[in-house]
């Protein structure tokens, strides 16, 4: 007989999180705010660079205003010229055997020099001065990007608001009737119709649950009533207990899905919730369908405290711990049950044994109604929506879970959430 070849190992689990993105300099973040901040400076930059260089050549022009000397001097019998700026013209004087040309090409060589040096004065202090005016317009035009930006902002926190179930804000903007303002407005449009909509489902939830639980409580009763009548037929006790186990499985199923419609809204009123004592109270609700079963329950017990809905929280526990027990190896199975705090995050583990998993259908077992294979369709292993719930009450409070095949059958369930 051949052998059975290895399911193809888990992919390595990927270090980055697309949930929360890398930024090891958030202040470098290209916001809108810094974007117009940019735009507004380096436009007041390039104008002011183009003022300087018109300025500059103006003033070069009036300085150079043809080649013609500004004077002659036609006589210098007797002159004696000094110049602190042009030393050289110092020793130009009449006594000498310098000609009167020669006398004149010094001159204008000596106000050339001092035009250039005026024209480079001019340039350098010019140049300071645009700097100073430019790191004030960055200010300022950050300064009046977040004066404009602010009606953006306050949209922000109300959306933020709203990403926990709080459909009752609105922005309610003021001020002048523009673009951001009929954003607003439409945005408060939108809330308003996503409160109905939300309103009336969370009623027609609790209608559902009424509708279909209160036949399926009354089937049950008649049921075992019937059951318990020790004249009726083996026959129709046979029946009676087929369609009492179908009933059960039909309300398990509507609790499940009751569950999962009410889980995938995000959690309004939190409390302090320890992950431990939920933990603690799965395995007890479990423990004698482990024993049953032959299953040995282990695992150590951290505080992890967290804000959340206890109930729903439990219940992530329960189905976890529930599935690794009912899918397990037939003899010497155990579930490990380990909670704890971990690089500032409530991290609730099951590890258990059982099945080889593929790693390729790891996805699939989330999914709703979802199974692995035929050993995994059982009526008395529930109804297809556990590992569902767990996904939804889960990111209801910020989490993620994550499953991974375990070496030598099983698999590792990691429940992880914002402290």
């Amino acid at each position: 007989m051949a052998a059975t070849p290895a399911p193809p190992a888990a992919p390595p689990k990927p270090t980055w999180d697309p949930r929360k993105p890398d930024q090891p300099f958030p202040w470098l973040r290209p916001t809108i705010r810094i974007r117009l901040t940019l735009l507004y400076g380096g436009m007041f930059l390039i104008a002011g660079i183009l003022l300087l260089s018109i300025i500059y050549l103006l003033a070069a022009q009036a300085l150079r205003t043809g080649n013609e000397p500004l004077f002659k001097i036609v006589q210098f019998q007797g002159l004696k010229i000094t110049s602190n700026n042009c030393p050289g013209i110092s020793s130009l004087n009449s006594s000498g055997d310098l000609s009167l040309a020669e006398f004149n090409d010094a001159i204008n060589a000596c106000m050339d020099h001092e035009r250039k040096a005026a024209l480079d004065n001019l340039l350098s202090r010019s140049l300071l001065a645009l700097l100073g005016l430019a790191v004030i317009a960055f200010a300022f035009g950050y300064a009046m990007a977040g004066r404009v930006l602010s009606p953006l902002g306050r949209i922000t926190r109300t959306a933020r608001a709203v990403a926990g179930s709080d459909l009752s804000r609105r922005i309610e903007l003021d001020g002048p009737d523009d673009e951001l303002k009929e954003l607003a407005d439409t945005f408060d449009e939108m809330l308003e119709r996503l409160q109905r909509a939300f309103t009336a489902q969370q009623r027609f939830v609790g209608n559902a649950s009424h509708e279909l639980r209160t036949p399926l409580a009354i089937n049950r009763t008649l049921l075992e009533v019937h059951l318990s009548d020790p004249g009726a037929p083996v026959e129709l006790q046979q029946l009676g207990k087929t369609l009492l186990a179908t009933n059960e499985r039909s309300e398990q199923l509507v609790e499940g899905l009751l569950l999962l419609a009410r889980s995938e809204n995000q959690i309004v009123e939190r409390k302090p919730v320890d992950l431990a004592e939920v933990a603690e109270q799965a395995v007890d609700q479990v423990r004698a369908e482990a024993d049953a079963k032959g299953v040995t329950i282990r695992g150590e017990h951290r505080p992890a405290v967290i804000q959340g809905n206890g109930v729903l929280l439990e219940r992530i526990a329960l189905n976890l711990v529930q599935n690794a027990v009912r899918y397990n190896v037939p003899e010497g199975g155990w579930v490990e049950v380990a909670t704890e705090v971990r690089h500032g995050q409530a991290v609730l583990v099951v590890t258990n044994t059982g099945p080889v998993v593929p790693a390729y259908e790891i996805d699939n077992l989330f999914e709703p109604f979802r199974r692995l294979r035929t050993e995994r369709t059982g009526s008395d292993k529930g109804v297809g929506l556990g590992l569902s719930i767990v996904r939804s009450v889960a990111r209801a409070h910020g989490g993620h879970i994550a499953a991974e095949p375990r070496e030598g059958g099983g698999l590792v369930m990691r429940v992880t959430f914002p402290v």
